[in-house]
């Protein structure tokens, strides 16, 4: 059975245009997924419909073979998804350690340590690190969740050649190690190449 599965699934704007249409997918436990395509294709809203935070206009999307709406939404956000944003969501008055902390049983250090921050960078107020660091921050945050679904909204987009190759090992090793699902927005054909699966959004149709 697969963790998550997208089952016919048709999405509008508000305007009408749609933006997904008869989309179906299924997304296995130990696999990293890319979804491709062009800005504006619709990778940010499957991954917004994947992770309960919209519904779709038609179709259904089941977590463990269960409609996410059904069993509640707020619920599924809760136990099931780790979400890495493009805009990194960090509560703004917090360290990196207490950022990580708020979703994880482990200890925060080696996590982020583990993702280049420095003893003096993890315990700063998060304002003030550059962009690429309040990513890692991010990226931590979910590695450190125990929720079996990892979603990122481009990962690397704000990171250097260099870091970006390290963060897509760490999230291959989240999904083949310790067994999560990975799926992640990007227009890098870098991490499509590493992914397991990699699927492209084209004029609201999902193939591989």
């Amino acid at each position: 059975m697969p963790t998550l599965e997208l089952k016919n699934v048709s999405y509008a704007h508000e305007k009408g245009k749609a933006v997904l249409q008869n989309v179906s997918a299924e997304l296995e436990t130990g696999k990293m997924y890319a979804i491709l395509g062009p800005s504006g294709s619709g990778k940010t809203t499957l991954l917004s419909l994947l992770g309960g935070l919209d519904v779709p206009a038609q179709g259904s999307v089941l977590f463990n073979g269960e409609d996410i709406t059904a069993k509640g939404l707020e619920r599924h956000r809760r136990n099931h998804i780790s979400l890495i944003f493009q805009s990194y969501n960090l509560i703004d008055y917090m360290t990196p350690v207490e950022n990580v902390r708020l979703t994880a049983k482990l200890d925060a250090a080696p996590i982020l340590e583990r993702l280049g921050l420095g003893q003096d960078e993890i315990t700063r107020n998060v304002l003030k690190l550059s962009g690429g660091q309040q990513q890692r921050v991010a990226i931590a945050r979910a590695l450190a969740s125990d929720a079996p679904v990892i979603l990122a909204d481009e990962p690397t987009g704000n990171l250097d050649a260099g870091t970006a190759a390290e963060i897509t090992a760490i999230l291959k090793e989240s999904a083949h190690v310790f067994g999560k699902c990975v799926v992640v927005a990007t227009h890098s054909g870098e991490m499509a190449k590493q992914a397991d699966v990699a699927l492209k959004i084209k004029r609201g149709l999902l193939k591989e």
